[in-house]
């Protein structure tokens, strides 16, 4: 019996995004496909990597092995504190100048216009190009200018992508949303009131929106602050666990969907 297509909407979270990582590698362990990815923000670094062929293994370690050092580069603050070119040469390096059309699996990646106020999906163009407005958190990153466009952070509009996963064509969607959602988190730094001031209005945006989804995975994260990159191995894990805990539902989730086919074949035969 034909398989449904199986997409992933990973959402923002920053530092919290690196639990993907555990999800995909438990996916694959699984014998779960993965038909499409569409990301927001962090969600949208990991699913372009993996679009791009490159393996879990290897973005684990260049997880744990990042330090700000190769992706931080302070500007003086007009429109954000970092200028993000040291970020946009790393992430064209890694997804090897790839254009998101010519990637292994479809993808979408979600930005924010900010000054129209819109959702921009990316499913054509150069990958880094759409990654680094994706990640542009306002305050933090200067913005990305890319065709006549002012692009901010995609968790702003669409946290967890899961209407830009369904318009890829995929039949169940799976999201992975790594926020705050109930936890709480102490604010020691400006960094901290930017990323926790967002988390909250994505969260408000998010309760409807993640209902279409079949099926949604939480890792265990909510403690990590969006800027903790110190706590890798601790993100990754929290993902594999919570990927390990939703393998009998996924399996379910397919099952269910292969019954509601094959009763809709014999009713048309």
């Amino acid at each position: 019996m034909t398989m449904p297509k199986i997409g992933l909407a990973l959402g923002a979270g920053g530092a919290r995004g690196f639990a993907h990582i555990g999800v995909l590698q438990v996916f694959e362990q699984a014998g779960i496909p993965i038909d499409a990815i569409a990301g927001s923000s962090m969600g949208s670094l990991i699913g372009a990597f993996y679009a791009s062929g490159m393996e879990t293994r290897y973005m684990e370690m260049l997880a744990k092995n990042l330090k700000r050092k190769h992706f931080v580069d302070f500007t003086i603050p007009r429109l954000g504190f970092v200028a993000g070119n040291k970020i946009t040469e790393m992430i064209r390096l890694l997804t090897k100048d790839m254009n998101i059309e010519d990637g292994k699996i479809p993808l979408a990646v979600v930005a924010t216009d900010v000054e129209k106020g819109e959702r921009v999906v990316f499913r054509q163009g150069p990958m880094y190009r759409a990654v680094r407005a994706s990640i542009s958190i306002p305050g933090v990153f200067v913005p990305c200018f890319y065709d006549n466009r002012v692009l901010i952070d995609g968790g702003v509009i669409d946290r967890v992508p899961v209407t830009a996963c369904r318009e890829l064509g995929v039949d169940l969607v799976i999201a992975v949303d790594v926020g705050l959602y109930n936890k709480e988190l102490p604010v020691r730094s400006i960094f901290d009131v930017f990323f926790q001031s967002i988390e909250i209005m994505e969260r408000e945006i998010l309760k409807t929106r993640i209902l279409d989804a079949n099926l949604v995975i939480r890792p265990d994260v909510g403690h990590i602050s969006t800027a903790a990159f110190v706590q890798v191995e601790e993100c990754i894990e929290q993902g594999r666990k919570a990927a390990r805990q939703a393998i009998d539902q996924i399996r379910q989730t397919i099952d269910d969907w292969k019954g509601e086919q094959a009763v809709g074949d014999s009713v048309n035969s």
